[in-house]
């Protein structure tokens, strides 16, 4: 199950074999043997007994100490895993792979920071190799970095061309850039690199029937995804969308279709962009530019149970010791009755996107975006104050607090529809904080616009921490603060930072919007309608606030009368916002 040896590795199991021979095998060398052969038999407990010993003889062997930690990590020991990962680095910095080794063990614990990091730091020295690439391209799209992890991506199809993962992973990029035909390619890419590849499949299955409406191509993917052996754990599901997808296709008449009333609260919930002051510099701030998660359209048949998208499937292999290897993956034809009668699948070029490409978005998407007019409008009052106006589509880019690892299925509509419940954020109310050392925290407030600047973002969060305690009363450090952490979705620092700054500066609209931003993507939506109550109240005619809060009430309090009221709101301000035809949709659907 482990992968290949590393040079280290084999001129230990070369000495203990020339002590074997001589029949003098020392105690450390023979306990590193027996260890080995539990390891590559899966008994990881009996495993760990014999590294442990070795690690005791050969203190200092940092292979002996990395092989401890597979073992551990394998027995359910993460901790000591961690720890034995950490003691091979420790003695040897060169022994890259402990590195890999650390990031897997993170992205079982579901800590894809840290995962990113390790995997970061195993690329950089391991610049060739297909594996490290893979990973960090799978931890960045869980982060939600999409360009890095296209770059990332490509980088495996430059040292290994028909690598199915890569392929799929780039899929699901292009989808959470609305580009769903490019998506289909990339899908098509990964099967025909990979035919069983059970992931690309059910994707390219996906998109063809939520995003581009062909329910035929969409059958036949489904049934090509029915047909894996062994059988896919989802079979089931998979089976009775397939089934409800031919029904719905035996019953398509000429009559036009009317059109369904879809509250906003099947709208996928998009991902947040907030904006930072104007210390940080422009590339920055364009870096932190994202596309909002695409919407399943609304289509004109009885709504379906869809399949959610898969993940790209990077599984999580045994850990490595040493340069990890992949098999070659084996190309053939799509078992599916459209690729055998299609030509060969050519894969779209890929490329990195401009990093402030505009997406495109969907008929719902549309609908929960800024208005470049209201954007304009509302950045005149902040130009020469020192920060930069709220995004226009800041609130379109909120996304949940807990992100699962697949999209869910979307359900059918049902008649009664219970309220849900929402747990309350813990205010800490602090008061002003008092000035501190300003030249000590302008240092490292630098550092962390570097390190911002150069995309480091767990860097550059740590130094405006480092900043804020260093001058408390600084509104800039505690807003970017919050920002940064906003950003790589570590709520409970932005959250409270969010507050720090509002402490400070209690009237500044930035501060209080991306705080309400910030409460509705950690789920305490309540919350976060009251923040932006306070905005409205103060700024009556802020219609990027109404429109935040027409959403909230629309798609997670499930308070019409207080969404209609709102969204109304925006028309009167606004007549020719962009979005003006799409609400007014919304409000035919969802009379008084």
């Amino acid at each position: 199950m482990l992968a290949k040896k590393n040079s280290i590795q084999v001129a230990i199991l070369l000495v203990a074999f020339v002590f074997v021979a001589a029949g003098c095998t020392p105690a450390g060398p023979r306990a590193l043997l027996k260890g080995k052969k539990y390891l590559d038999h899966g008994e990881y407990a009996e495993a760990a007994a014999q590294f442990k010993t070795a690690t005791e003889l050969l203190a200092t062997n940092a292979a002996a100490w990395n092989y401890y930690g597979v073992a551990l990590q394998g027995a359910g020991h993460p901790d000591e895993a961690a720890a034995a990962y950490q003691a091979a680095l420790k003695f040897d910095r060169d022994l890259v792979e402990a590195h890999f080794n650390l990031g897997n063990l993170a992205l079982e614990q579901g800590r894809p920071d840290a995962a990113r990091a390790e995997f970061t730091a195993y690329t950089l020295r391991r610049s060739n190799d297909a594996a490290g690439w893979l990973k960090l391209g799978s931890t960045q799209l869980k982060l939600g970095e999409i360009t890095a992890a296209e770059r990332s991506f490509s980088a495996v199809l430059s040292l290994k061309q028909n690598e199915a993962e890569a392929y799929n992973g780039l899929g699901l990029a292009r989808v959470q850039r609305s580009l769903p035909r490019d998506a289909a390619k990339f899908f098509a890419a990964a099967v025909a690199a990979r035919a069983d590849y059970p992931a690309a499949i059910l994707n390219l299955a996906t998109v063809n029937q939520q995003y581009l409406h062909d329910n035929k191509a969409a059958l036949e993917n489904y049934h090509a995804y029915l047909s894996l052996k062994p059988r896919p754990v989802n079979w089931d599901e998979v089976n009775a969308v397939a089934a409800g997808l031919e029904a719905t296709e035996t019953k398509i008449t000429v009559v036009a279709p009317v059109a369904e009333k879809t509250p906003p609260a099947a709208v996928a919930e998009p991902k947040v962009t907030p904006k930072i002051s104007n210390v940080v510099t422009q590339r920055s701030v364009a870096v932190m530019k994202s596309s909002p998660t695409p919407k399943i359209l609304v289509s004109n048949s009885p709504p379906l149970k869809s399949v959610p998208m898969q993940v790209v499937e990077v599984k999580s292999e045994p850990l490595i010791i040493y340069t990890p290897r992949r098999a070659s993956a084996t190309t053939s034809p799509l078992p599916s009755a459209a690729t055998a009668k299609a030509a060969p699948v050519t894969p779209p070029a890929v490329e990195t996107p401009v990093e402030d490409e505009t997406p495109k978005k969907s008929f719902w998407g549309k609908l929960f975006s800024g208005s470049p007019k209201s954007d304009a409008a509302a950045n005149s009052k902040y130009l020469g104050t020192g920060l930069t106006p709220l995004p226009g589509n800041a609130e379109a880019n909120a996304e949940p607090a807990t992100k699962p690892a697949v999209m869910p299925a979307a359900k059918p509509l049902e008649v009664t529809v219970p309220v849900p419940v929402f747990a309350r954020y813990n205010f800490f109310s602090p008061r002003k904080p008092p000035a501190g050392d300003r030249t000590a925290a302008t240092g490292a407030f630098t550092k962390a616009r570097l390190f911002e600047q150069d995309e480091k973002w767990p860097d550059a969060l740590q130094w405006y921490q480092q900043s804020a305690a260093l001058d408390p009363a600084w509104f800039e450090a505690q807003y970017n603060t919050g920002v940064l952490a906003h950003r790589l979705h570590n709520y409970n620092t932005a959250l409270p930072r969010y507050e720090m700054a509002l402490a400070v500066q209690p009237d500044s609209m930035d501060a209080r919007y991306n705080f309400a931003l910030a409460l509705k993507a950690a789920g305490y939506a309540p919350d976060a309608a009251e923040q932006l109550r306070k905005i409205v109240a103060a700024n009556p005619n802020e219609v990027r606030a109404h429109l935040a809060l027409a959403n909230i009430c629309a798609q997670s309090l499930r308070d019409t009368p207080q969404a209609r009221q709102h969204y109304l709101k925006v028309l009167e301000l606004e007549p020719n916002n962009p979005q003006a035809s799409d609400i007014r949709f919304w409000l035919s659907a969802n009379g008084k």
